[in-house]
């Protein structure tokens, strides 16, 4: 199962499910054991990983970055960042860039 999306957009897997025509449960049960984890796990790593990339490649702001990768606030994006890599957004950026 090759799953694509665009970190703006809100994917649920209500509705991917919808869009390949199996049902909710279905889906996850088959997500899970196709992945290894859970889709919100897999979505939620996904966004985590392109704020990583625009954070090394960019001088974007780190609220910009954050809407970008789909969170609603930057604050959102640092407490996922914080559990994820025991850091802020900016503080990963000065580890990267040796600041």
């Amino acid at each position: 199962m090759a799953l694509i999306f665009n970190a703006m957009e809100n994917p649920t897997l209500e509705s991917m499910s919808s869009h390949v025509g199996y049902s909710h449960y279905y889906c996850s049960a088959k997500f899970r054991e196709h992945v290894g984890i859970t889709y919100k796990q897999y979505v939620a790593k996904c966004r985590l990983e392109a704020a990583v990339r625009l954070l090394v490649s960019s001088d974007d702001k780190i609220i910009d970055i954050a809407f970008e990768c789909g969170y609603s606030s930057s604050e959102s994006l640092s407490r996922a960042f914080v559990k994820a890599y025991e850091c802020t957004p900016t503080q990963y950026r000065k580890r990267y860039y040796g600041l």
